[in-house]
């Protein structure tokens, strides 16, 4: 029987920021790559010309509603949508599409996939059967050890069931020779910071478990010793406008102007790393893979990370190994002393040293935590489910 290339049918929310998003499209990358068809409903946001650029195809969905009437209407949609397109296998990537996934796949008797993104709080019996679904999948891509023990813990889902794929940085985007001089200026010029500033790059949405105001107070500690040290906060506000004005006015409470930035979202993450003398990935809750301490480390910027969740997967520190094999630096999260030791100690490194750590951060992410390395291995999950009569041509390059 002659093998037919696979299509494969992706959904989320909407496709506007995140590491959730960014990984969708970057399988559906890979999908194309091998031959197969990619196919991503969401509701849209800037990065769907990324999608459609790579080859796939994007379809507008009402995909982030949480409305159960709407998600059970949206599993019939689905369905359809699987019969008329020839669709062989479901992946969601969130909760609530994942239950219209879920039923469109029983519906159709169509491999189902999940990738567990986010530590999930479960205050209440409803949160834990809602946020389930994640777990009711044929396999379920974990994107940390850190997450695959949460799934475990909570639905008692066997091993056989779990795949730990990291969460993988595109080596050729975050090469720091590739990050022209040109990219970096126009960053600066747009965050009104000169060129000899030493920026302390914090990457994050703005939501308050992400650690904004603990950046801000580490600052405020820091204020007269600072000396051409500038913070940067990196991240959209997502409709957040009181939280945004809660950080503008800890800013100015502590005559902060001069030191800390927000600067809303940024397009050119690998120029911001590249400009940043450091990273600060603080966290107060954890972080199920923690995208901005892989990027930085990729780029050859020093992390410094609170210590919950997959930051220890993912940064090389003390005292989990030597001092001369550190990538970054691991710290309690909330915990203003070790923020501003840490900080200290980042400073103070002369520009050799941290050109070393930079260079063994870099080699580090490319050994264990590529694009490539998770795009092969989320395609031989996809093999794992389907027949032999629908597989892809080639094996991603």
């Amino acid at each position: 029987m002659t093998s037919a290339s696979p299509t494969i049918l992706q959904i989320i929310p909407e496709l506007d920021t995140g590491g959730a998003e960014l990984s969708a499209i970057e399988i559906a990358e890979a999908i194309v790559m091998a031959g197969g068809k990619a196919i991503v409903l969401s509701e849209g946001g800037r990065m769907v010309s990324r999608l459609t650029d790579v080859g796939a195809e994007h379809i507008n969905f009402p995909a982030g509603t949480k409305n159960p009437a709407r998600i059970c209407w949206n599993a019939k949609l689905i369905a359809d949508l699987i019969r008329t397109r020839g669709v062989d296998l479901i992946h969601a990537r969130s909760r609530a599409p994942a239950w219209s996934a879920l039923m469109a796949a029983r519906m159709s008797a169509k491999p189902f996939v999940t990738t567990y993104h986010g530590a999930y709080n479960e205050k209440t019996r409803i949160k834990k059967l809602y946020n389930s679904v994640m777990a009711r999948s044929d396999v379920v891509i974990a994107n940390s050890r850190y997450t695959a023990d949460l799934i475990k813990s909570r639905y008692q889902t066997p091993d056989s069931r779990i795949h730990i794929i990291y969460r993988g940085v595109d080596a050729r985007r975050y090469d720091p020779t590739a990050v022209s001089p040109n990219r970096k200026s126009a960053l600066l010029s747009s965050w009104g910071i000169s060129s000899d500033a030493r920026i302390i790059l914090h990457a994050a949405r703005l939501t308050g478990w992400k650690g904004q105001s603990d950046v801000i107070a580490t600052a405020a500690r820091m204020k007269d010793r600072l000396g051409d040290v500038v913070f940067v906060l990196a991240g959209d506000e997502q409709g957040r406008q009181s939280y945004k004005a809660k950080l503008e006015n800890q800013i100015a409470e502590c005559g902060l102007e001069q030191f800390v930035r927000l600067v809303g979202h940024v397009d050119d993450m690998p120029a911001a790393f590249a400009l940043a003398h450091a990273a600060f990935v603080a966290s107060i809750e954890p972080e199920a893979f923690g995208r901005a301490a892989a990027e930085a480390q990729a780029i050859g910027c020093p992390v410094i990370s609170t210590n919950i969740g997959a930051p220890p997967e993912t940064v090389l520190a003390p005292p989990l190994v030597k001092s001369d094999a550190r990538t970054g630096w691991l710290v309690p999260p909330g915990n203003i002393d070790a923020y501003e030791k840490a900080l200290d100690e980042v400073l103070a490194l002369t520009t050799a040293e941290r050109s070393v750590l930079g260079a063994r951060a870099r080699h580090h992410i490319l050994t264990n935590f590529t694009t490539t390395s998770m795009q092969q291995q989320t395609l031989e999950v996809y093999r794992s489910l389907l027949p032999s009569n629908r597989m892809f041509d080639q094996a991603p390059k």
